[in-house]
């Protein structure tokens, strides 16, 4: 009597604990999807943010190519986070161009882009803190006793926190030549 029972403690406990597992890693795929909605509508965005400023500035042709090839990549490979922040990157100078150009911010379709993109970078750096609370909260369980040997049990892997690249962190330099 007393070994089912030490049994079926035994066995409630592997539930419980692979159950708490498939839930956080429910989580970090949700919050990674998260993130994939808000790349999603800022990617929608940006040609009509490109067609605004490229009416008022159209030497900085080779940015706007850039930008679309790099959306047409990540059109392809959403799951892509690099090449996700290196068009995060190119928008970047594309607002800092656009600002070099004072009838530009005070078109009104110009101004409803930019803060529209403005309102989706904050919510998509959120989305990344999120992501990344999560990843750090199911890691921290499949590193933890007892749940460690449930994670190896059942081959549960760690997830990877979103990062950048050392480059990226760096501030954006735009030269203009008139």
């Amino acid at each position: 009597m007393i070994i089912l029972v030490i049994i079926a403690i035994l066995l409630i406990t592997i539930l419980v604990l692979y159950n708490s597992l498939i839930k956080l890693r429910n989580k970090v795929a949700q919050a990674k999807s998260t993130i994939d909605v808000y790349l999603k509508q800022r990617f929608d965005l940006i040609p009509n943010l490109v067609e605004c400023v490229k009416a008022y500035s159209k030497h900085e042709q080779s940015i706007f190519t850039e930008i679309a090839n790099l959306r047409a990549l990540h059109i392809k490979n959403p799951n892509n986070l690099k090449d996700s922040e290196t068009l995060n990157n190119k928008m970047n100078q594309l607002i800092a161009i656009a600002e070099n150009y004072p009838e530009l911010k005070a078109n009104e379709q110009y101004l409803n882009l930019q803060n529209n993109l403005t309102k989706l970078e904050s919510q998509l750096q959120a989305a990344r803190r999120i992501y990344n609370n999560e990843v750090t909260n199911y890691n921290t369980k499949i590193d933890v006793i007892p749940s460690n040997l449930i994670a190896i049990l059942f081959g549960f892997k760690h997830a990877d926190l979103f990062e950048i690249e050392e480059y990226q962190k760096e501030n954006i330099n735009i030269k203009l030549e008139n």
